[in-house]
């Protein structure tokens, strides 16, 4: 298991999606929100995702390819 701490950040277009939903359903992975803001036309969200190693890559690929803006705030935790 690894633990990952990330900044999301989504453009107008994609608020109002349910992504960290399918990142639990589609990625098994589990998001940890420590911060976010959310408004109609942006939104950002601090997390820290956990899970096996590919299945976080699997999910941070999914959420860039999608169109949100992904920034790695600190260390990979491995547990």
């Amino acid at each position: 298991m690894i633990e990952v701490r990330v900044k999301l950040t989504f453009p107008e277009e994609l608020v109002r999606e349910p992504l960290i939903a399918r990142l639990v359903r589609e990625y098994d992975v589990e998001p940890n929100i420590r911060r976010a803001n959310v408004d109609d036309h942006e939104g950002w969200i601090v997390c820290e995702l956990s899970g096996e190693p590919a299945k976080v890559d699997g999910a941070l690929a999914f959420l860039r390819d999608t169109g949100v803006r992904v920034d790695l705030l600190g260390d990979i935790v491995e547990s």
